[in-house]
């Protein structure tokens, strides 16, 4: 299913990505044509339940995938096809023109490390700066993503820092060449909800003053709503609804997107018998990809599934820019 058009000349272009791995029970399909596109200053979010593809896509865009991952499809950065590309041209790319922000910044940092060597190690290696000149340039880093002391952390360790600076300092890094695409893999996990709020203005900030694009990936309808523009919900590695943030959130067409939205917590819900309301939750489990169906992924847990879901259902136009992978969008009650 096509992500929602560029209004300028693609950056990323991802068309029928398909990704397959080896697992314990024999061959499985991860991704299963995976499109989308993005331009200088866009948003695009990636959401959906933990396993649905989300973090798979990053990793293949960055060619961070598995060994023996099979890898079909084309992803083109400035029209540079990464498909097939060398790990040397690869190594080129990953924090030069994409910069990555990951989930646990704990584990994306050395702790063998200081972080001041940590920030000019990429400006090292690909702007060939000296070792003053890149310290000098984390340094103004750090104090652009805000990081308290700045000059002080510069020789602290990340086990000397809390979860929001480590974060704090993953963005710096990720930021430090200047890339053209940022992605972030939910960035705001394990964080309180105030540092969430900072860390997601901060790169929203960042990416509008330099007009990267952003392809954010989350499994929180919050942070989706607060940063992207568009929209892609993802479910057993294939995408089931495309569109414009705010018309997907008004338009709920694909049940699983539906799921997804029943299941949030509520402030202010209220209460029956005295009682919080129980959450709504989606009746089964995400398949394993080996036992994934051949048509619609969700057809297993859908109340409105038919026979004919169990064939490859085509994407349908639910609004000018919003398409869902459900052959009964137009006999659903889709509410506001």
């Amino acid at each position: 299913m096509p992500a929602p058009a560029p209004t300028a000349a693609p950056l990323l272009e991802v068309t029928n990505l398909r990704v397959g791995l080896d697992t314990a029970r024999g061959p499985a399909d991860a991704l299963r044509g995976i499109d989308l596109a993005l331009a200088h200053g866009e948003t695009l979010g990636l959401i959906g339940e933990s396993g649905c593809g989300k973090s798979m896509t990053a990793m293949a865009i960055m060619g961070l995938l598995p060994a023996g991952a099979r890898v079909s499809g084309s992803i083109r950065l400035h029209g540079q096809e990464l498909v097939g590309a060398s790990d040397a041209a690869l190594c080129r790319l990953r924090g030069n023109r994409i910069g990555m922000v990951f989930q646990e910044p704990m584990t994306a940092l050395n702790p063998l490390h200081t972080i001041g060597d940590q920030i000019a190690e990429p400006l090292r290696l690909h702007d060939g700066l000296g070792r003053t000149a890149a310290r000098a340039e984390a340094l103004r880093l750090l104090e652009r993503v805000r990081l308290p002391q700045a000059a002080q952390r510069l020789d602290a360790y990340p086990h000397q820092l809390s979860g929001g600076q480590r974060q704090r300092v993953t963005i710096a890094m990720a930021l430090a060449c200047g890339p053209d695409l940022l992605i972030a893999d939910e960035p705001t996990t394990a964080l309180d909800v105030t540092i969430q709020g900072e860390i997601l203005d901060l790169i929203r900030e960042l990416v509008t003053e330099s007009n990267m694009a952003l392809l954010m990936i989350s499994h929180d309808l919050g942070v989706m709503a607060r940063t992207v523009a568009n929209l892609l919900v993802m479910y057993g590695g294939t995408v089931v609804e495309a569109g414009p943030t705010a018309e997907v959130f008004a338009h709920l067409a694909h049940p699983y997107t539906r799921g997804l939205f029943a299941a949030r917590p509520r402030m202010g819900a209220a209460r029956v018998d005295g009682r919080k309301p129980r959450l709504a939750t989606i009746p089964g489990r995400v398949p394993e990809l080996v036992d994934m169906p051949a048509g619609c992924p969700f057809a297993d847990r859908c109340a409105w599934a038919i026979d004919a879901c169990r064939a490859a259902p085509p994407p349908v136009a639910v609004g000018p820019a919003h398409t869902a992978r459900c052959i009964r969008v137009g006999e659903l009650d889709a509410p506001t």
